[in-house]
């Protein structure tokens, strides 16, 4: 369109005594509001002459101007509040009034907080609730607006955004998932009980960060396998990392992948079938400890992420002294039958990490802890500060917290580049002279 010059002129006055230098920040910045808003206001006058132009020029038969709206729209900004009143086109054809400016900007009807001075209070509720969210933008920006407004137009940010759509081009290999229980309302605070939220975090391999791939609620294993079928490329994928949580396997291993179980879950768990079986933690310690002494049970990331290959003799003796273990430990669980079957599920794949460096030369991850600590802050969100959601609320939530907390380099680029690449203005120079009023004593 071209380069508009904006004339500014400033009257400020100034303390005769006693001024410092945070008095004059402070000073410019509670000013700062008033400048900017006639500086948008100055803009916007300025842009709307062109608008209107452009509408009579096109077909002055059918526009002519039919004045301004009766009342001016209130808007607030990231800058400043300010109004407007928009000049109006009155078309012959159908006898109704137009506004040149807000089409040609975009202007959203019937709302008052623009896109971006939402941005920090919706950010905030990935954090905290709604209403500390709303108390928090107050207090820093001294904007007021309702903890609904924030609730709603974060609804609609996430709806409006996909955060993982097609990642068959990422060569995942490695696949974690876990979940927990979370409390849903329906309409009117009805009651909906505890259901399942679940997440599912790939990888390209060693060494190489975990990010989320998916997030679900309410929905089961065999739902979570087609859709992630769709969003990856399923057969690139090796390894399954999970806690043992029944369905997992059965839905989520291919014929190509291996399954690797949490070391920490088999140890930790291990103490509940036995007290299913009646022993109480006396009676368990003896064989609690046979299980923490097996080799596989006492290894760590460190040292399994420090063997070379010259230790492959080392590796295969751990691992035949593993097989040894888990036998002895059978033996003495055959009283107890559910903590036999427990350890006999157990095996095979909690002890994938070996077999796994023995092929690949590898280190996979033995616990899930990964991906736990990752959601350790959403679960806090959820269950602490949230303690009840409709299942699209929690949806909606997770996806602004996935760009908020997983992908923060994103965050920005979701505001400036939807729905398509923001174009904005770009300031080329600017000067600034002054002079005195009156001399200061």
């Amino acid at each position: 369109m071209g380069e508009i010059t904006v004339d500014l002129r400033l009257v400020i006055k100034i303390p005769s005594s006693k001024l410092t230098i945070n008095g004059l920040v402070l000073g410019l910045k509670q000013s700062s509001s008033q400048i900017h808003a006639t500086i948008l206001t100055t803009l916007l006058k300025a842009l709307e002459e062109k608008a209107v132009g452009r509408y009579l020029e096109k077909d002055p038969h059918r526009y002519r101007k039919n004045g301004h709206q009766s009342k001016p729209r209130q808007f607030s900004c990231s800058l400043c509040d300010f109004s407007y009143r928009f000049a109006q086109l009155l078309d012959r054809r159908n006898g109704r009034s137009l506004t040149p400016l807000v089409k040609a900007l975009s202007i959203p009807e019937q709302v008052r907080f623009l896109d971006e001075a939402l941005e920090p209070g919706i950010g905030l509720c990935a954090h905290v609730s709604y209403r500390r969210a709303a108390g928090e933008v107050e207090r820093i920006s001294g904007k007021r607006m309702s903890h609904t407004t924030i609730h709603r137009r974060l609804q609609q940010f996430a709806q409006a955004h996909d955060p993982f759509g097609d990642l068959k081009d990422k060569p995942f290999c490695w696949l974690l998932v876990d979940g927990t229980t979370v409390h849903l309302q329906g309409s009117k605070g009805k009651d909906l009980g505890k259901v399942q939220m679940r997440w599912a975090l790939a990888s390209v391999g060693a060494g190489k960060p975990f990010e989320p791939v998916g997030f679900w609620v309410d929905t089961p294993w065999s739902g979570i396998r087609q859709q992630l079928a769709q969003r990856l490329d399923y057969s690139r994928l090796r390894v399954l990392f999970s806690d043992g949580e029944p369905g997992i396997a059965e839905n989520l291993l291919s014929p190509r992948m291996r399954h690797q179980r949490c070391v920490w879950h088999g140890k930790h768990d291990f103490p509940y079938m036995l007290y299913t079986e009646g022993l109480k933690r006396p009676d368990q310690k003896p064989l609690v400890d046979q299980l923490n002494a097996i080799a596989a049970m006492r290894m760590t990331q460190a040292q399994l992420e420090s063997l070379q290959p010259q230790d492959r003799p080392q590796v295969e003796q751990l691992a035949e002294q593993t097989q040894q273990g888990f036998e002895h430990l059978l033996k003495a669980l055959e009283p107890y039958p559910k903590a036999r079957a427990y350890i006999e599920n157990l095996i095979k794949p909690v002890t994938t990490f070996f077999t796994w460096w023995l092929q690949k030369g590898e280190a996979l991850p033995l616990t899930t802890n990964a991906i736990e600590s990752h959601f350790s802050q959403i679960c806090n969100r959820v269950k602490r500060i949230g303690r009840r959601w409709s299942d699209r609320g929690l949806l909606n939530w997770l996806t602004v917290s996935f760009y908020k907390i997983f992908k923060p380099e994103l965050w920005s680029l979701q505001w400036e580049n939807t729905p398509r690449k923001l174009v904005k203005i770009r300031l080329l120079s600017v000067e600034a002279t002054y002079q005195w009023s009156a001399a200061i004593t």
